[in-house]
């Protein structure tokens, strides 16, 4: 039998890339490792995901070294270092070296460009410094100028451009070494030897070589403030955590770093403090504030033996909390984590702009070389400095960094505002899938419900006695982890009723349970159970028929083969599910129902919430079937059809999650169905769906308008450039004003995606939190309901 090859995977943190094609480069160059499966590279992220096989030749040394080879640094990130905040340090430390080297670019450029520029448009002024400066010394004073802006500021531009261009893989780089170089060279020639030239071609353009150089040093430094700004959502769940904790030794309490503490140790919280780590609470009581993971402003009561998470505040009482989880392990660490690597993500369009990337320089130049031989042949005297000028225009406007942006740029900001609304992507394919999502399945119970219900009628067949009832049918449903049998508990515990030894004890997935107590054999669960059984329940059917009309589960219970009772449990809907229903109808998307529960009673609440479609007592297994006859149904043959998204909470629910084309895990429930999901909705709300399908679509709107922006830039202003009007006797674009087009290019699409920051939630999670900045989810910490 074949074994599959084990595989391991690491991140690292990529420096040197400039533009687009970097992109394509560093991923072929991983790829290029033996061994390796996939490389993912983000621009905006500035990190590349690789996946390799064990039993190759790759290593993290291997990995670095190859993108060392093509140019750029690499080093591994360590997931239990602060590499968010290193990330961000660094970030902030590249904004503040391009912020002096353009203040030294612009210093030493604006004479240049006041000399050349202001005698020809105050020709008082050039006649002037004709006579009293002289021209020759005008040029050198230019020459000495420009020459310090592009061996000072731009000599970056001159170390890597040329690097890339020996390895045969220019970059942007190239282009404005090439451009600006060019400029610079064809100036010192006419300055220092003009024989060397035609008297009609003597002219300088020192200042498109210093301002080119100065404009993009501008374009960078503003555009990296404005990426440090794509990463709040990251930052804010990082300022979240304490940075100390203070544990207890003995009978003295020590002061440490949380770096310091153990997963064991125990920790004392004071009124007013933030809890620093996960735990469980030992001693004392108090109210949590857990509004930054469930949005929820009321503070939680906690208690011995309640579960705390780090980063929430403890308002009230001293807690004395045992440490379970610390550093990369915690919930807001996992929260962070998914954050993070919804932003890496590579959706399915950037591999094709990728792709067209990586050729674009190369094309570019190959346009540029074209552009400077025709008019050297066929332009105009003096042929020769038109020709400069406009393959320098060509070089320099046509920089592919908004292409390689556009996508990238949209999803850091997308994703990180859909976690300040609640929504965390797990895997980001899913922000572009929930686009199309035309029908939304949920289950219900701790779904569309709070998957807290209660007990609220019972009837008795004759010869029995209600206590004996509850007691013993307590006793069976003690043993099972139902919401439905947790209600039935405490409707006895409520009642005095005392708890009885059960033996035989068995769960019968998606019906009830049976099993022995004094003597007697009980069944509990739904009618199809009783049918099953041979269990006539003929004398209880209208009373339960009844309760389920009114949106309640009707229970049965029989003993010793005889029906003795119905029950019924009323599992209050949540208040914002019939807004979330409203919400997802009014954007086009089907809604659709599946459930374990009677049809009478899912009727009920489908009636009440407006839900359009309704699969009633399907069994657990039966849900994938559902979720598969949905897909071929919105199918119908077509490549293009709407996708399906299902919504759960429990364990019975993550094989549906699975096959649906986009899970949904609700937020309180289990960690086995948040892990079989794709997107997990904080605070366990309903609301959140709409929320994530709204952000989904606002988030690829704003990438086509990004791509839109960049392609249509690029085809309309090289023609510019390259002078095709100029021949019709329309406008060219000279290098200084190419150079500012390209920086503005970059400008846009950054800040178009930062208009995403301002994203409204179409649905408020609750009345107090229509708009919170929610940072992580309980559902990581604790188990939940199943329907």
């Amino acid at each position: 039998m074949k074994t599959e090859p084990q595989t391991a995977s690491i991140e690292l943190a990529i420096e040197g890339m400039s533009c687009a094609s970097c992109v394509k480069r560093v991923e072929n160059a991983l790829a290029a490792v033996p061994g390796v499966r996939s490389a993912s590279v983000n621009l905006a992220t500035e990190r590349a995901r690789v996946a390799w096989d064990q039993a190759g030749a790759a290593t993290a040394d291997a990995l670095v070294a190859a993108v060392a080879k093509a140019g750029y640094g690499a080093r591994p990130l360590v997931p239990e270092n602060d590499e968010t905040a290193r990330q961000a340090a660094a970030r902030e430390q590249e904004a503040r070296r391009l912020g002096r080297r353009f203040a030294v670019a612009l210093a030493l450029s604006l004479p240049v460009f006041l000399l050349e520029m202001g005698g020809h448009l105050v020709p008082a002024l050039h006649h002037a410094l004709d006579a009293y400066v002289g021209l020759e010394r005008l040029w050198l004073l230019q020459w000495l100028l420009t020459s310090l802006v592009l061996a000072g500021p731009g000599r970056d531009f001159f170390l890597k451009g040329g690097a890339a261009l020996a390895r045969g893989g220019p970059d942007m780089n190239s282009l404005v070494a090439v451009g600006a170089g060019s400029a610079w060279l064809y100036s010192t020639v006419a300055t220092f030897m003009p024989d060397w030239l035609p008297p009609e071609a003597r002219h300088v353009y020192f200042e498109a070589a210093a301002v080119i150089v100065t404009l993009i040093l501008l374009g960078r430094l503003l555009e990296a403030r404005a990426k440090g700004r794509t990463g709040a959502a990251i930052a804010r769940l990082a300022s979240l955590q304490p940075r100390r904790a203070r544990v207890l030794r003995g009978d003295d309490t020590v002061d440490l770093p949380i770096e310091d503490v153990r997963s064991g140790d125990v920790v004392r919280i004071r009124p007013g403090e933030k809890i620093p780590v996960d735990g469980v609470v030992r001693d004392g009581a108090s109210f949590v504030d857990e509004s930054m993971i469930t949005g929820e402003p009321v503070p939680v009561e906690k208690t011995a033996g309640d579960a705390v998470t780090g980063g929430t505040l403890n308002t009230q009482g001293t807690l004395t909390v045992q440490v379970t989880h610390t550093g990369a392990d915690t919930a807001l660490a996992r929260i962070a984590r998914m954050v993070q690597d919804a932003q890496g993500a590579k959706l399915p369009i950037q591999s094709l702009v990728d792709r067209i990337t990586y050729r674009f320089v190369p094309a570019i130049m190959a346009i540029a070389a074209v552009t400077f031989f025709a008019w050297l042949a066929w332009g105009p005297s003096p042929a020769l400095p038109q020709a400069l000028v406009h393959a320098v225009a060509v070089l320099i406007v046509a920089c592919p960094c908004a292409m390689g942006l556009a996508t990238p740029m949209s999803i850091m900001v997308g994703t990180g505002r859909a976690a300040d609304l609640g929504v965390l992507f797990r895997q980001g394919d899913a922000l572009q899938s929930l686009r199309d999502v035309g029908t939304v399945a949920f289950d219900k119970t701790g779904t569309l419900t709070q998957g807290k219900p209660a007990m609220t009628d019972m009837a008795l067949a004759a010869g029995f006695r209600r206590d004996d009832v509850l007691a013993w049918t307590a006793s069976v449903q003690a043993a099972s982890e139902h919401p439905i049998a947790s209600a039935i508990v405490a409707a006895a515990r409520a009642e005095g009723l005392p708890a009885t030894s059960v033996s035989g004890f068995q769960a019968i997935s998606g019906a009830g349970v049976q099993g022995e107590v004094q003597g007697r054999q009980l069944l509990v669960g739904a009618e199809r159970l009783m049918g099953e059984h041979g269990v006539d329940v003929a004398g209880l059917r209208d009373r339960a028929e009844n309760w389920a009309r009114a949106g309640k589960t009707a229970i049965y219970v029989a003993i010793d083969g005889v029906a003795a009772a119905v029950m019924a449990v009323e599992d209050p809907v949540r208040p914002t599910s019939a807004a979330s229903i409203a919400a997802l109808r009014a954007a086009g998307i089907r809604t659709v129902m599946i459930t374990g529960d009677n049809r009478h009673t899912a009727q009920a609440v489908a009636r009440v919430l407006g839900i359009d479609e309704v699969h009633a007592e399907v069994l657990p297994e039966g849900k994938v079937q559902a979720v598969r006859d949905l897909r071929q149904g919105d199918a119908a043959g077509a490549a293009g059809r709407p996708l399906l998204a299902f919504v759960g909470d429990g364990i019975n629910d993550a094989p549906a999650l699975a096959a649906a084309d986009v899970g949904i895990a609700i937020g309180t429930g289990t960690d086995v169905a948040i892990d079989a999901a794709s997107v997990v909705l904080m605070a366990g709300d309903p609301a959140g769906v709409p929320r994530a399908i709204a952000i989904s679509r606002a988030t690829l709107a704003n990438i086509r308008q990004n791509l839109f922006w960049a392609f249509v830039y690029n085809v309309a202003l090289i023609p510019l450039a390259a002078g095709a009007l100029a021949l019709l006797h329309g406008p060219s674009l000279s290098p200084v004003f190419a150079a500012a087009a390209m920086a503005l290019s970059s400008l846009f699409v950054v800040g178009n995606a930062l208009r995403l920051r301002t994203f409204r939630a179409p649905v408020p999670a609750t009345p107090a939190a229509a708009d919170r900045s929610g940072h992580g989810t309980s559902t990581l910490i604790a188990g939940g309901g199943a329907s």
